[in-house]
């Protein structure tokens, strides 16, 4: 009689090498500059974000990128809520844009400590939005209202995530300013991974159902 097979759990698994490496870079940069055409009439980037955080989220758990179809309709799916939460956003980031611009030029008193602390809290809230399109690409794009809450109880619970949540997108927001404008497209996709991986590193409370 001959010997049996090995069973499948023995089998070694493939090892990574730097072409699949190379590969991701290049689908995460490739799923930037989706991000940004997508987001281009400005109030669509809340949609934009949340479809291509579901990608990444589909990415790192099963494996492989959705297909056209399925991000087609996740997108579509995403676009009445993603409006409002769009809009919202769009509000407090030119809020605490011109906050920072007129304390940084001197127009507003306060100084270096103003400066200081609008810069924090400016870094708190950027945390908080990227803990929200972490959870509500976990559950396809939908739900942002149910993702807000699970990023408010995942910032409590663990401050260290938000703060390191917080500190991707300041690092994301300064290259942005530095690197040449083509470039900038690609910071969205690699700042998407990079917040997935954060969060995953603990994991966020489990999000209701919409």
């Amino acid at each position: 009689m001959t010997a049996a097979p090995l069973a499948s759990e023995d089998a070694v698994p493939a090892r990574r090498d730097w072409r699949d490496t190379l590969r991701d870079a290049t689908d995460l940069a490739l799923l930037g500059f989706a991000v940004t055409l997508a987001a281009l009439p400005v109030l669509t980037l809340a949609p934009a974000l949340a479809t291509a955080s579901a990608a990444v989220h589909d990415r790192l758990t099963l494996g492989g990128w959705p297909d056209l179809r399925t991000t087609l309709s996740r997108f579509g799916r995403a676009l009445p809520a993603g409006l409002a939460a769009g809009a919202v956003g769009l509000a407090v980031a030119v809020a605490l844009g011109v906050d920072l611009v007129a304390l940084a030029t001197g127009r507003v008193p306060g100084g270096g400590v103003a400066l200081a602390g609008t810069a924090v809290v400016t870094a708190a809230l950027a945390g908080y939005a990227g803990l929200t399109v972490v959870a509500i690409g976990r559950t396809g794009g939908r739900g942002w209202r149910a993702a807000a809450r699970v990023a408010a109880r995942t910032g409590l619970a663990r401050p260290g995530t938000w703060a390191a949540a917080g500190g991707v997108c300041a690092v994301a927001g300064v290259l942005g300013i530095l690197v040449t404008p083509v470039a900038v497209p690609i910071l969205a996709g690699y700042a998407l991974a990079a917040l997935h991986a954060v969060a995953a590193r603990r994991p966020t409370a489990r999000m209701e159902a919409p």
